[in-house]
């Protein structure tokens, strides 16, 4: 070994590492399409990118979450232009509250499903959301009144999204064995 030299990481490591940045990749890859696509609803999307930081969450634990959801963010708001604005900031609000709510609920709730844990995680998103819209941007409480139907929508798309995150958690689990 020469003095320039590093020791090889394991095997092991390696493969997360690089488990980890595929599924930033695909998450980043969701969140510049979601950007495309028409709204439901003021700060409603379908929340795919979620249902990849959820699968982190289940595949690799809390820490590749958070990590993964700061990430693509922050990578995707560089990729659709958004980075360091309104939007960029509301996102940021909505997809950190998602994730620690998902984490909270997968560590106090060991029997919940990845469903139970999503349809949390879109709530806490879309709440998130609205209360920073609402002390930053717009002081109007009005502004309330358009989240009874957003929550609903946020349910949905929770529930969707669990559902997949069980289908490809389950997946990959039976692919591996």
């Amino acid at each position: 070994m020469t003095p320039f030299s590093l020791p090889r990481p394991a095997l092991a490591e390696l493969e997360n590492k690089a488990r980890w940045l595929a599924l930033l990749m695909l998450a980043i890859g969701l969140h510049v399409f979601e950007a495309s696509l028409p709204s439901f609803g003021p700060w409603f999307k379908p929340g795919l990118a979620n249902l990849v930081t959820l699968l982190a969450l289940a595949m690799m634990g809390p820490r590749a979450a958070i990590s993964l959801s700061i990430a693509r963010i922050v990578v995707g708001s560089f990729f659709i232009g958004t980075l360091f604005t309104p939007t960029f900031i509301i996102a940021m609000a909505g997809g950190l509250s998602a994730t620690v709510v998902m984490i909270a609920a997968w560590r106090w709730f060991p029997g919940l499903s990845l469903v139970g844990i999503s349809l949390l995680g879109a709530l806490a998103h879309m709440l998130a959301q609205f209360v920073s819209v609402e002390t930053l941007f717009i002081q109007q409480s009005a502004l309330y009144y358009a989240l009874p139907p957003l929550l609903i929508l946020s349910c949905i798309s929770g529930w969707i999204n669990g559902a997949l995150a069980e289908y490809i958690s389950g997946r990959l689990a039976h692919e591996e064995t």
